[in-house]
């Protein structure tokens, strides 16, 4: 790490773009202030954002310390923080930070801090790691400044972070990964986070006109109406849980969304089985949202057009708040099959944008592209 004048420490974020970038600029507005309160000794700090995408084509964390070095030379940067929305792996361990304080470098992955206080945990970890890249040297009874583990709320609050091996040949000194059901869970939910479910719904605009389409010609229809009244909780809850599965396997399906590897390391079968599981959680959760979006939507057009005179004369039963809600949930199952089908009118590119975060999308048309190589 290179040395500031006048007690300024420089720090650049160097983000990826789309979320990483968008945390970074909101933690560039308080983080002088926090770190130089937690350093003392009268030191102070700038941080810059930069957004770039140093992940392109690459997820092998020696070769990004590599490359965030090489950034490094080109600014008048102290510290570099390297941040991205990939999940990245070392020796079979899914990474959480690589540091390295010789050269004032660190590349923190953000899937490992979980979908839940994203940004509050992001802070948390890079101001550990710059507070730890800032640090007093070690003495040389207390070790390299590499073999000291970091602490406060990055480690403490963070469990179950654990230090990794460190190749001789790599740049960093001091590495932390996830292991464990714990720590799979915690980066599977940081890649669905990532990915950003929700904007799956207005992604899917062909779909939702469908779906839509489909609602509001059952919500008029006599014999919808009879077959709702006739099914049961149970029916309803098999309806439901069918057409959710079936637009979640058609989307997955059609738009090719499947991770498939030619790799038979157990380590490669892992790493798909876990982009595998992000994509269908991903999805899942936003067609869970459009099924939830498409009760209420039935549910409002249902009062205004019904007449209960019609709907008691053709259905034989009263039609009241229960009979409402059952039309709407069973018009919404139906309407969700109209979905699946119209969502084949949208191409494979739209349907990756609304499924996946940006890195995400290039990361799979790399694999895509070495596969047709092949």
């Amino acid at each position: 790490m290179r040395v500031s004048s006048q007690d300024v420490t420089v720090v650049a974020l160097l983000a990826d773009p789309d979320a990483p970038t968008e945390i970074a600029q909101r933690m560039a507005r308080m983080l002088p202030d926090r770190l130089a309160d937690r350093s003392g000794q009268g030191r102070r700090f700038d941080v810059e954002v930069v957004s770039e995408p140093f992940t392109a084509g690459a997820e092998d964390p020696p070769t990004l310390m590599h490359r965030i070095m090489d950034r490094g030379s080109e600014g008048n940067w102290d510290i570099i923080v390297a941040l991205t929305d990939l999940p990245l792996h070392s020796r079979g361990r899914k990474l959480v930070v690589d540091l390295s304080h010789e050269h004032g470098l660190a590349l923190l992955s953000l899937p490992p801090l979980g979908g839940f206080r994203l940004q509050t945990r992001a802070r948390q970890a890079v101001e550990e790691a710059v507070l730890s890249l800032a640090g007093p040297q070690a003495t040389e009874a207390e070790g390299p400044a590499g073999s000291q583990p970091l602490r406060g709320p990055f480690i403490a609050r963070l469990a179950p972070f654990h230090q990794g091996q460190i190749g001789e040949e790599e740049i960093a000194d001091l590495r932390y990964v996830v292991r464990g059901p714990r720590g799979y869970l915690r980066v599977l939910l940081g890649m669905v986070r990532a990915n950003r479910p929700w904007r799956l719904v207005p992604g899917l605009s062909k779909a939702l006109a469908a779906a839509l389409a489909t609602g509001a010609v059952a919500t008029v229809n006599s014999t919808v109406w009879s077959l709702a009244t006739s099914l049961s909780t149970p029916r309803l809850v098999i309806a439901m849980v069918g057409s959710v599965a079936l637009m979640i396997g058609w989307l997955i399906v059609d738009a090719n969304l499947w991770h498939r590897t030619d790799e038979v390391s157990p380590e490669a079968r892992k790493r798909a089985a876990l982009y595998n599981a992000s994509t269908a959680v991903t999805v899942g959760i936003g067609v869970i949202v459009c099924y939830v979006g498409l009760v209420v939507i039935n549910l409002v057009c249902a009062l205004f057009i019904l007449n209960d005179r019609l709907f008691a004369s053709t259905t034989r039963t009263p039609l009241h708040v229960s009979e409402y809600w059952t039309l709407s949930w069973f018009v919404a199952s139906v309407a969700t099959v109209g979905g699946a089908l119209g969502s084949g009118l949208e191409s494979d590119e739209a349907i990756r944008a609304a499924a996946y975060s940006k890195r995400e999308q290039e990361r799979r048309s790399v694999l895509q592209d070495d596969d047709h190589g092949d």
